[in-house]
């Protein structure tokens, strides 16, 4: 395969390339609503501060699953802008649920959301909003 099919595929993404030796290979699918969802499980080599998981790490989930709205229905684009909200810590090995939909859209500019939650009891973790350009 081309490096430009590489790219092009995202085997080699940070959060869900499964190509990628450091990556996160995150597995997202598209559900019958049209939400991306998804479960990330971190390990020691995510970590932030003592037990605690980086907030970056969180971050890329999350714009990764609401990326995955559009990238597993052939929509190309980029997050233009993202803003999240920590709402609780995430500790080493605690799996979250990820899901992301799309909130508005007009012409080229696509408003998603997404959410992380802990598998066990639903616990908000995370939410964020992001606007994507689309190509």
């Amino acid at each position: 395969m081309s490096e430009q099919n590489l790219v092009e595929a995202a085997t080699r993404c940070f959060a869900c390339g499964p190509d990628n030796p450091i990556g996160l290979r995150i597995r997202f699918s598209i559900d019958a609503e049209g939400r991306c969802n998804g479960t990330f499980t971190p390990g020691e080599n995510h970590v932030g501060y003592r037990n605690t998981v980086h907030g970056g790490i969180i971050y890329s989930a999350l714009d990764d699953v609401m990326a995955n709205v559009l990238y597993l229905q052939d929509r190309k684009a980029h997050t233009a802008r993202c803003e999240i909200r920590y709402r609780q810590a995430l500790e080493i090995g605690q799996t979250i649920q990820l899901s992301g939909w799309i909130a508005t859209e007009r012409r080229r500019l696509v408003v998603l959301k997404s959410e992380a939650r802990l598998a066990t009891d639903q616990t908000l973790i995370a939410d964020c909003e992001a606007s994507f350009m689309t190509m």
